[in-house]
């Protein structure tokens, strides 16, 4: 009897799998594989939560992703913290990432030059990295095959900067403007960037060798690092405000937030003078500054695009599929910078 019921129990396990396995290889390959049925972890890991910039890429990091769910039908889980500016943090956060099994690590490094801690432990794990906006050295970039870095040109940017100074130094009307004690030659301040930073050298670099190549006679009245920061600008102009009560004529910064707290020094010290004022970026609250004719002009950095094409690599990255964008040396993206003065900005405005 026993051996009659264990007989029947075997049959009933082979009947029940011969109708079950079909319905397993209909449905399992097209909707719950491994690639389809899984949640996709994105981490994004910011040197500072509080750059304008970056923030606003992060913004549309996420409306992405809210739409691509939509779209494909898969969560998609963004996480996005920023380090304070410290790299130990970072790496600290990148470890977390790693060991929550996130499929992707979207990285805007504090430290461009220090980028081994948060590669190797990326290698050892096989999680894909997407270096953004702060672009790390070369031979770091090329110790492994999946890591990228999604960013524009430094010196186009410098270069655009330039070309909207020498426009408007071209225009008679304009000079006369400029140069307020027409001597011919303009007495500009500098605002850096972060000391360091790819960006800052090249866009302070390039911008003023273009103005001297195009034969314009410059004297830098001061130089001064505000680590990309409106208040620290504020602060760096008002100094340079006191020490040059009547001269200064033109102020050239690294970006936009920079030079809106040029701005800010400006209109707080009651300066006699009309500086022109150029940034770098095109952030919402420049374009509306251009628009009002605070801010002379401004190079647009296509955060939105930047942002929307390191989600397509991490999507596709956490799918085990190849990235869906043309690589530079099959390690770099770039996108263009373009100018922004009065003329254009409703442009740039209805984009945002």
């Amino acid at each position: 009897m026993r051996t009659i019921r264990r007989c029947c129990s075997r049959l009933l396990i082979k009947y029940v799998a011969i109708l079950v396995c079909p319905a397993l290889l209909l449905t399992g390959c097209k909707t719950y594989n491994n690639t389809q049925a899984k949640q996709i972890k994105i981490a994004v890991l910011t040197y500072d939560e509080y750059d304008t910039f970056v923030d606003g890429m992060t913004k549309y990091m996420t409306k992405w992703c809210r739409q691509k769910e939509k779209e494909d039908g898969i969560r998609i889980t963004i996480d996005v913290v920023g380090a304070k500016k410290s790299q130990l943090a970072q790496n600290d956060q990148a470890q977390k990432f790693i060991t929550g099994n996130y499929d992707v690590l979207c990285v805007n490094l504090v430290d461009r030059t220090d980028a081994t801690m948060i590669i190797d432990m990326a290698i050892s794990s096989d999680t894909p990295i997407i270096f953004f906006n702060r672009e790390p050295v070369e031979k770091d970039l090329s110790r492994w095959d999946k890591i990228y870095y999604v960013g524009a040109l430094a010196r186009q940017s410098g270069e655009l900067q330039a070309k909207i100074i020498i426009d408007a130094l071209s225009d008679p009307e304009k000079l006369s403007l400029i140069d307020a004690n027409g001597n011919g030659t303009i007495q500009y301040v500098m605002l850096e960037g972060e000391a360091g930073h790819q960006d800052t050298m090249v866009r302070t670099s390039v911008c003023i060798d273009e103005l001297i190549n195009a034969g314009f006679s410059l004297e830098k009245l001061g130089d001064e690092y505000a680590n990309w920061d409106r208040d620290q600008a504020r602060a760096k102009m008002r100094e340079l405000i006191d020490r040059y009560p009547f001269q200064i004529e033109m102020v050239i910064a690294n970006n936009d937030d920079m030079a809106l707290g040029a701005l800010d020094a400006i209109r707080e010290k009651d300066y006699p003078l009309d500086p022109f004022v150029v940034g770098i970026n095109g952030t919402e609250e420049a374009l509306e500054a251009i628009r009002t004719m605070k801010l002379d002009g401004s190079v647009y950095n296509d955060s939105k695009g930047q942002a929307e094409t390191i989600m397509e690599m991490a999507y596709a990255l956490s799918k085990g599929e190849p990235v869906p964008v043309e690589l530079t040396f099959d390690k770099y993206v770039f996108k263009p910078y373009s100018m922004i003065t009065y003329d254009n900005v409703q442009k740039y405005m209805s984009a945002n």
